[in-house]
């Protein structure tokens, strides 16, 4: 399936209303093991970007993506933006170089990703939003092309959320609690979960 602008437009509409809906749920987990901001602050970003909406899908997908990154940066605000900001702006740069989508979507995402390890100066195992989109990316690698590659990634995403609760963070305003940290779930992979299963839902019903 080829991504049409209305599918893409669909796609971002669903992605932030979803995240605007887990804002409590972000909350309470942030409360827990963080500053208690990511629910708000994603809730902020995704409203952001869902007022400039129309100016957004009516770009070539490359900048429609780099103008998602900019969007969330000026406006998430804690680690969240930069980091997710950094996903959207690399994804777009990564389109602007011979990249197409659905065809290069694992290379795409795998540029995204790399531009948040970069950015956190993180890797798998540290109880961080890449505990959900590295495992996301192998699945996108090892499952291409398959016709229940959007099944697979779904639980992918919903499997490797749950791994984060018995880590203990070594990244971030969680890392501070040593080993009170272990036992509750990343907010920012779990961010990255509804994101990923909005997107999911979403082409699910395009197809």
């Amino acid at each position: 399936m080829s991504l049409q602008p209305e599918t893409f437009r669909s796609l971002i509409k669903v992605a932030a209303e979803q995240v605007i809906a887990s804002a409590p749920e972000l909350t309470t987990l942030d409360q827990a093991i963080g500053d208690g901001d990511h629910g708000s602050n994603m809730k902020r970003g995704c409203e952001a970007v869902l007022g400039k909406l129309d100016a957004i899908s009516a770009q070539p997908l490359d900048e429609a993506l780099k103008m998602i990154g900019k969007t969330l940066v000026m406006t998430v605000g804690g680690a969240s933006g930069p980091l997710y900001g950094s996903f959207f702006l690399a994804a777009g740069e990564a389109l602007s170089h011979d990249k197409h989508l659905p065809d290069d979507l694992a290379d795409v995402f795998g540029s995204a990703v790399d531009a948040v390890s970069a950015r956190g100066r993180s890797h798998v195992g540290e109880k961080t939003m890449l505990d959900v989109l590295v495992p996301v990316l192998e699945t996108l690698k090892a499952a291409a092309g398959q016709p229940d590659l959007i099944a697979r990634i779904r639980t992918t995403a919903t499997d490797a959320l749950a791994r984060t609760a018995p880590m203990q963070a070594t990244k971030g305003r969680a890392s501070f609690l040593g080993p009170r940290s272990i036992g509750h779930l990343d907010p920012g992979a779990r961010s990255s979960c509804v994101l990923v299963q909005a997107v999911c839902a979403s082409l699910e019903g395009k197809q």
